[in-house]
């Protein structure tokens, strides 16, 4: 008996970590996939997409391949900083402003303007604390997953680094309202390693919390609950919603949106991001969260291969999205703080350059018919 225990406690370990960076990697590829497969639709009302893409969702952005932007590019700077900060929010958001800096510099080809101003205001010297503005962008929504599933097990420690990710940028309380439902379902999925959805009692609850004393959410949450029970589509509760020609980047919109795609299909990956990008509207983003929620759900191997595939970029590749997933689950398993994985930066301007002379292009694709 005395022998035997170390053994199975090692395996049961093992086991765990494995799952553990499983679904690290699906979060972290689940965002870019999500972010890459609907750039190229991003804009575009539901039925545009619908007469342009009929459903068959695959990377579109250059020659049949796809690219990420600033949603998979700030979750990742999100990650690289708890890496460096796993135990103090202040030094985490230093850490935070620094990469929002130095991205503005890259010349990045898309970035809200909420975010810009925020940004500026940490150039000029405003401290993290106080250099959001009041805006309710999907901003702090797209970028906070990885906080819900680094403090899983933390609910004190999750909700202050998600205050002072969001405060970073963005200072309306809807901003952290959204913010946080995202953090909490994804710390949800992590803690009790879901594998589907939960009861709807439960998942209507959880949201409750994260704004107990916000109307208008509340309204939403009732809206959320009874698409549910009535086992309405995720295009229906856009309609009730008031987003019928697409999801808008009110964050109000993004996420309820984004939570009940996860819901209605179980996480299971492709019928889940099909159904948001089905929406149009913002995409890329609604796609980003809502494929982080489902690659949490379902690890790295519940994203269809040719969709990881399709996306075709450096020097945030979804190689190095792998290994910042597995530094990131060593971090939470240890606890012990860890150097941020290193990538070529002065790569990133000529990048930027040939995502922007990409994003023009399809641009002006987009004054071609059908128009509607």
């Amino acid at each position: 008996m005395t022998v035997a225990t170390p053994s199975i406690t090692t395996h049961q370990e093992s086991d765990g970590t494995i799952e553990q960076i499983s679904r690290w990697r699906g979060l972290l590829i689940g965002t870019a996939i999500g972010d890459a497969l609907g750039l190229p639709a991003e804009g575009l009302s539901r039925r545009r997409v619908q007469r342009l893409y009929q459903g068959n969702w695959r990377h579109r952005l250059v020659f049949g391949r796809g690219m990420i932007s600033d949603d998979t590019e700030h979750t990742a700077f999100v990650a690289q900083s708890l890496l460096r900060y796993p135990d103090s929010p202040e030094r985490f958001a230093r850490r935070l402003g620094w990469y929002l800096r130095g991205w503005l510099l890259s010349l990045p080809a898309g970035i809200g303007f909420a975010t810009l101003r925020a940004i500026l205001k940490l150039w000029l010297g405003f401290p993290p604390n106080h250099s959001g503005v009041y805006s309710a962008g999907n901003g702090p929504a797209m970028r906070v997953a990885a906080i819900g599933a680094f403090f899983a097990h933390h609910p004190q420690r999750r909700a202050a680094y998600v205050a002072v990710s969001t405060r970073i940028t963005h200072t309306d309380p809807k901003a952290l309202t959204g913010a946080t439902a995202i953090a909490e379902l994804a710390a949800w999925i992590v803690r009790d390693r879901l594998t589907r959805r939960p009861s709807l009692a439960t998942f209507i609850a959880l949201l409750r919390r994260c704004g107990p004393d916000d109307a208008e959410w509340q309204t939403l949450v009732d809206a959320i609950e009874q698409a549910a029970r009535e086992n309405r589509t995720v295009a229906e509760l856009a309609e009730k919603m008031g987003l019928a020609q697409g999801v808008t980047g009110y964050i109000y919109h993004t996420v309820p949106i984004a939570v009940y795609a996860w819901f209605q299909h179980d996480g299971d990956y492709r019928p889940t991001l099909t159904a948001v990008l089905n929406c149009g509207g913002d995409t890329d983003t609604v796609g980003a969260i809502a494929g982080a929620l489902a690659g949490a759900t379902v690890g790295e191997s519940g994203i269809p291969e040719e969709w990881k595939a399709g996306v075709t970029d450096w020097p945030c590749s979804l190689t190095w999205l792998r290994a910042l997933a597995d530094r990131l689950a060593t971090v939470t398993r240890t606890g012990q703080p860890s150097a941020p994985l290193r990538y070529f930066w002065p790569a990133i301007p000529v990048r930027n350059l040939v995502f922007l002379l990409i994003v023009l292009a399809h641009g002006f694709r987009r004054l071609l018919p059908p128009y509607r």
